[in-house]
């Protein structure tokens, strides 16, 4: 994608390639952060909110989460904050009107591309894309008409470099806190612009999900029914939103969630 600033996002500033691969791999802060411990952090019985700013962030962020949740029988749902319309600015291959249906499909084909032992609801909410800071209280109200007293939210990161996401984050943080539950925020954007040293990301609040090899084939499978964010827009000549390399680096054999305690 291309540059995008934001005052929202102060000094998070995705732009040109992003952090090199090889430095997230070579990471011993990665290497060294502290294993997600499904038990202690999802109780049986309850249920788990994944609450996606675009369609296709459940992917990036979550497909791995989604796959081991799945298979311990946890029950999924999928709030979708957004139908992603603002992603194609000025685009006659891919108008807002062409998103609202193209980006909500994208996302179904994508779960079902996961194999899953059974359906995981989607709830779409709404919000205008590109104005989820304008739209929080409205977000806020949405979640919690929805929400139980025994969810686990699972959102993006609060300070993840995109104003959708970051606000989103922070919306579900807030919502969670009111309502004693408990909030992961998974990195997407973050490993655009941070690098492994980075003290804008909580390495200390951060878990760290191993995922199996098949998890991981069927999660860059699941990536792939994005194409709306995975080609160029031939009518603007805008490379995809979604560029190689920030692919190649959401599809590591991991998933990093920052897990606050202190908010429950």
């Amino acid at each position: 994608m291309g540059t995008l600033k934001h005052p929202i996002v102060e000094d998070r500033i995705i732009q040109g390639e992003g952090t090199a691969l090889e430095e997230w791999q070579q990471s011993q802060q990665l290497a060294n952060l502290k294993l997600f411990d499904f038990t202690s952090i999802f109780p049986v019985n309850h249920r788990i909110c994944i609450i996606a700013p675009h369609p296709d962030d459940e992917i990036m962020g979550c497909a791995g989460m989604i796959q081991q949740l799945d298979a311990a029988g946890y029950e999924i749902v999928l709030f979708a904050v957004t139908n992603g319309t603002a992603s194609h600015p000025n685009s006659s291959l891919y108008t807002p009107e062409q998103l609202d249906l193209i980006r909500p499909r994208e996302s179904l084909n994508a779960l079902q591309t996961l194999n899953l032992s059974k359906p995981v609801q989607r709830i779409a909410l709404n919000i205008q894309d590109g104005e989820v800071a304008q739209q929080r209280d409205q977000l806020a109200a949405a979640l919690k008409q929805y929400l139980k007293s025994h969810d686990i939210l699972v959102t993006a990161f609060e300070y993840d470099g995109h104003p959708d996401h970051e606000i989103t984050g922070q919306v579900c943080k807030q919502v969670s806190i009111e309502m004693s539950l408990k909030c992961l925020q998974v990195l997407i954007w973050a490993w655009h612009w941070a690098n492994p040293e980075d003290a804008r990301i909580p390495w200390h609040k951060a878990l760290k999900l191993e995922l199996s090899s098949r998890q991981l084939k069927l999660k860059s499978k699941a990536m792939q029914c994005f194409k709306s964010q995975l080609e160029p827009d031939l009518s603007t000549g805008n490379d995809p939103i979604v560029s190689a390399s920030a692919l190649e680096r959401l599809l590591q054999p991991w998933e990093v969630y920052i897990y606050d305690q202190g908010c429950i």
